[in-house]
């Protein structure tokens, strides 16, 4: 669903270079929430908040600074936008990057340091039942080339883990889930990321 700009409505724009940002599109129709795919810097102009979806990083790195794309959204996210990071999105929105490439830009939009790929490869990849705070009952969490939070500073909020591992967390305006949420049948966490807008 995408609404114009003189619409009171608010718009979720969705990062649409890589990754499996059509995933993060349905379930936010599915919750009545009005889109925009993020391709160029004019898309933000009419966005009130950003979904950086799961992919490659490094790809998503360079991608965003060969589309201009990586300032503003810079800009956006330290002038207070709302920001929810996912897999990928979580590595760029990230502090500190451990097995990053010397060339990969992140945000530093959360005080956390991640490690790329920290549960191993593709054939690794796993699904899982979390707590998450504020939620009644499980969340059935997948996890996909997922990337571990090492470090976090004590003004990072800890909103669920998987065994001793954070895995979703929020610091101000900055949401990060180490796993796909829009893999799940469950809204909730994006339920949770749309009520903050």
């Amino acid at each position: 669903m995408r609404v114009s700009q003189n619409s009171a409505k608010k718009v979720v724009g969705v990062l649409a270079l890589q990754g499996a940002f059509d995933s993060h599109e349905r379930m936010l129709s599915e919750l009545d929430v009005a889109t925009q795919e993020v391709r160029t810097p004019q898309d933000l102009s009419v966005v009130d908040a950003l979904i950086m979806p799961g992919g490659e990083s490094t790809t998503m790195s360079q991608l965003l600074e060969s589309s201009e794309l990586y300032e503003p959204i810079k800009k956006m996210i330290h002038e207070g936008m709302p920001v929810f990071g996912t897999c990928a999105g979580m590595i760029l929105l990230a502090k500190r990057i451990f097995d990053g490439r010397d060339d990969q830009v992140s945000f530093n939009a959360i005080d956390i340091e991640v490690q790329r790929n920290a549960y191993g490869r593709q054939v690794d990849s796993f699904e899982a039942e979390i707590q998450v705070e504020r939620l009644d009952g499980a969340f059935h969490a997948v996890f996909i080339r997922a990337p571990r939070i090492v470090n976090l500073s004590p003004d990072v909020e800890v909103l669920a883990k998987f065994g001793s591992d954070v895995v979703l967390a929020r610091q101000k305006n900055v949401l990060v889930a180490a796993f796909h949420p829009e893999l799940s049948d469950d809204k909730r966490v994006h339920e949770m990321f749309v009520k903050e807008i």
